[in-house]
């Protein structure tokens, strides 16, 4: 059984991974709407993944007998001046999104609760890989031009 303290972090994490997937898809429309429709896409993909995070909690929490919850998701930003301004926040996001699964590892451990710990490296591993994408895509952004810019926005609407 998960302890109650583990419990009510997990739910605060599933309601971050809601945020992200609305702060993703409201920047997908702000993207699509200045006409870059590769990026819409790459972030619409981005959304899905985020709600899936969320899911997978909710039923991990479920299986070891915890109450996972859906608690208030706050509203995101719907304007960005840029797809450099984006994806800069889509990286930053990453990196905290990355702190609050570590902080989750260290209460597991706290908690000695080693399926839980096992359960979140799995997020671990996969927001070092979504930190490395994001940081160079924002890299890549910030560094094109114009032409550039819509040759990536291109190759981003690749993603399946």
């Amino acid at each position: 059984m998960i302890s109650e303290k583990l419990n009510a972090a997990l739910n605060g994490q599933i309601a971050a991974e809601m945020w992200s997937s609305n702060l993703y898809l409201s920047m997908s429309f702000c993207m699509q709407g200045a006409g870059y429709d590769g990026f819409a896409n790459w972030l619409k993909k981005q959304s899905a993944e985020e709600l899936d995070h969320a899911i997978q909690i909710a039923d991990y929490v479920a299986k070891r007998g915890g109450k996972p919850q859906v608690s208030k998701v706050d509203a995101v930003p719907v304007e960005w001046a840029s797809p450099k301004e984006v994806f800069n926040q889509v990286y930053e996001h990453e990196c905290k999104v990355s702190q609050m699964i570590n902080d989750l590892v260290r209460l597991a451990s706290e908690e000695r609760d080693n399926a839980t710990q096992d359960f979140l490296w799995g997020f671990v591993r996969e927001q070092v890989e979504e930190e490395a994408t994001t940081m160079s895509i924002s890299e890549k952004v910030a560094k094109a031009s114009d032409a550039a810019l819509l040759i990536l926005d291109s190759q981003l609407g690749t993603r399946a």
